[in-house]
């Protein structure tokens, strides 16, 4: 090799530690490849979403489990109580497992299952991503749909197809690439508020996300490729709080359905109990969880989901040097509110909304007694 172009390698590599290869979406998808019942849940689960988005499906859709997932051992204990539920409260709540992997971090952190499995920064990304999709498969063989945050935009090229429904977060809701990458998946795809509290970002995320796009990207296997989109028809808003104060009360919702309407924007509203919306206080999200409830009893029809941090334990630790120490069920992120708690606040909400959700489908109307329970009257 020339000596000139040894010095362009070098300047061009400047920063880098090393480039290692990783199995392309295909090799991954033939070493764990969905099963029947797998799809089954996913394409079942994604009709269920739309078609409560659609307001054909008179269920609150609630997104529910670990802030992130670092032990899958806890993981598919929480999924399988999870699922038993699911199972009794399917009437009025369609509940799908928050199963995240990627972690967004303000300035360093642990990143996630996928991104350091070990969490001891080895950063052995291929070993995450298969033990990502081994309990996908494992948790959708349950029955159980799951949900995620599309966080890197090669990862849904591996996950995809195991996935649900999709959360863009508050720091990434602004990015074009994301923007552009949930126009093309195919599931619906929640757009947070930002970090600030603004619901325009959002808001104009949906519609970004609802138009075709083609931008650069990968295919199946592993090659650069340009990807061109159709449009996401089921993206909406998350209103999960802000940095100055929570956004899940009547006036905050009001000016979201607003800012949805002057858009010429579908009125779908999923509500998050935890990270501005509870002050990161997961004692608190009962609250927030209880408040929208109440809203929805009251009349409000733009509220279709929420969203609620929970595990086996309540709380949350901090990564210690021996990984043996770490207690079992609890998260390793932000905190989550305990499994029993989680059964209560959520049997309490389909207690209350049991008689009151089928009143939102056409055909129905809803009246709210002087006692503020709620009671529907047929048309």
């Amino acid at each position: 090799m020339k000596r000139d172009q040894l010095v362009v390698d070098e300047e061009n590599f400047l920063n880098l530690a090393g480039i290692d290869p990783m199995p392309s979406p295909a090799e991954l998808r033939a070493q764990l490849p969905l099963s029947a019942v797998a799809a089954e849940t996913v394409a079942s689960a994604r009709r269920v979403v739309r078609n409560i988005l659609e307001r054909r499906d008179p269920r609150l859709l609630v997104v529910v489990g670990p802030c992130s997932i670092h032990d899958p051992e806890a993981g598919l204990e929480y999924a399988r109580r999870l699922q038993q539920l699911a199972a009794e409260l399917a009437d009025t709540l369609y509940i799908v497992m928050r199963v995240y992997f990627e972690k967004p971090r303000t300035s360093v952190g642990w990143k996630g299952l996928i991104n350091d499995p070990g969490m001891d920064q080895s950063f052995r990304i291929e070993d995450g991503m298969h033990l990502a999709r081994r309990f996908l498969l494992q948790v959708n063989q349950l029955g159980l749909p799951a949900a995620a945050e599309a966080l890197d935009p090669v990862s849904p090229h591996y996950l995809g197809e195991l996935i649900s429904w999709v959360a863009i977060g508050a720091r990434t809701t602004e990015s074009q690439t994301h923007r552009e990458m949930s126009s093309g998946l195919p599931m619906p795809v929640g757009f947070k508020n930002g970090t600030d509290g603004s619901v325009e970002t959002a808001v104009n995320a949906i519609l970004s996300t609802s138009r075709p796009h083609a931008f650069l990207g990968i295919d199946s296997d592993g090659r650069a490729a340009i990807i061109r989109t159709r449009g996401n028809p089921h993206s909406h808003l998350v209103l999960r709080g802000g940095s100055a104060r929570p956004n899940y009360d009547s006036v905050s919702v009001n000016l979201a359905e607003q800012a949805l309407a002057k858009a010429q924007l579908a009125p779908n509203i999923v509500i998050d109990c935890a990270h501005g919306n509870s002050y990161k206080n997961h004692a608190l999200q009962a609250a927030v969880m209880s408040d929208l409830v109440h809203q929805i009893c009251q009349g409000n029809r733009s509220i279709l989901g929420s969203m609620i941090e929970s595990f086996l334990e309540p709380g949350n630790q901090p990564i210690p040097g021996d990984l043996s120490q770490l207690r079992y069920g609890c998260s390793v992120t932000d905190p989550c509110v305990d499994w029993e708690s989680t059964a209560a606040m959520l049997r309490a909400a389909a207690d209350a909304l049991r008689h009151v959700l089928p009143g939102r489908i056409p055909g129905a109307h809803l009246t709210a007694n002087a006692d503020t329970s709620c009671t529907l009257r047929k048309q």
